[in-house]
């Protein structure tokens, strides 16, 4: 076994590490965790709170790094509990506040660019490009509600999205899309052919138990999936593999009224909800861009030009 590195943190055979992964030319620190086995194996690279809201996620970041135990594992696992701290602290939606760039559009980043772009690049260089395979935790953000699903991305090389496929199966969450979204973690990961899996669990500003318990197992699943620590992953209903997620963004400033909930089955064409403007007259009305599962709603009335609404996932 090799010494454990990411940026000036390192762990050695057999032990565990926590400290900080500083993005140059920023004040952001991002907390993580090394955990270097005493055997060989995988390197896998786990990172939560790309969005800064999306608290389930954290919260198994976080106690997954503080269970495992370098002495009884097979490779070795990075943890990043929180990527984008800043949002973290002022619990911004969507974007670094830094710059007011979503971190999951600018993947795999730029050295020379503003404070997310550079958080991307150290991200990708530091934890994400060095590894076996990828697990990225999310949830809806502060003001989304979601049913869990995974996303992952086919490259075209078989063996690679075999196994991601398999990330998918044993973490345990229904729906699974085959998609892709432009400067996203997993599709900058599968670009260097790194199986990766982003899953979402949980949603408005809620560590919810039910949420932090499907990341818990899927985690412990894909560790047990990897054969890096003992045990056989725990058994997980099918899944449902999706063809696609079509976003529904707002084309206003004004308030959003859905009539759709995260689980409805809609057709093409449905009448799912409108826009208004601040004195009560429709804008828009919203119509679903494609039959399938609605897998996530905007849930706070305020919405701007641009803002997600909702995401239809297509059946296969």
């Amino acid at each position: 076994m090799k010494t454990l590195e990411a940026g000036s943190l390192r762990a050695e055979p057999g032990t565990k590490a926590t400290g900080f992964l500083d993005v140059p030319g920023t004040p952001i620190r991002m907390p993580l965790t090394l955990v270097c086995g005493a055997e060989p194996g995988p390197l896998l690279s786990i990172t939560a709170g790309v969005h800064g809201g999306e608290y389930p996620g954290i919260e198994a970041a976080i106690r997954t790094a503080a269970s495992l135990d370098p002495r009884s594992l097979r490779g070795s696992v990075i943890i990043v509990h929180i990527v984008d701290v800043p949002a973290f602290q002022g619990r911004n939606i969507y974007i670094c506040p830094l710059d007011g760039k979503n971190p999951n559009r600018v993947f795999p980043g730029n050295p020379d660019g503003t404070a997310s772009d550079r958080l991307a690049h150290t991200l990708f260089t530091q934890v994400i490009a060095p590894s076996t395979c990828y697990v990225d935790l999310h949830g809806g953000d502060i003001n989304e509600a979601l049913v869990p699903f995974t996303i992952m991305v086919e490259t075209g090389d078989q063996a690679v999205d075999g196994r991601t496929l398999g990330l998918a199966r044993v973490y345990g969450i229904r729906y699974v899309v085959r998609g892709r979204v432009a400067g996203g973690t997993y599709a900058a990961a599968a670009q260097r052919r790194i199986p990766a899996i982003l899953t979402e669990a949980g949603g408005q500003g809620l560590l919810s138990e039910e949420a932090l318990q499907v990341h818990l197992r899927g985690l412990r699943n894909v560790l047990r999936h990897l054969e890096m620590i003992p045990g056989r992953p725990e058994p997980v209903e099918p899944i449902v593999v999706l063809a696609g997620l079509h976003w529904v963004t707002s084309e206003h400033a004004g308030l959003f009224y859905p009539t759709i909930k995260p689980g409805d089955r809609v057709e093409q064409g449905q009448p799912v909800g409108e826009t208004r403007d601040y004195f009560g007259r429709r804008l828009a009305a919203l119509t679903a861009p494609a039959a399938g599962t609605v897998l996530f709603t905007v849930t706070t009335p305020a919405t701007n030009p641009g803002d997600p609404l909702f995401a239809v996932g297509a059946p296969a």
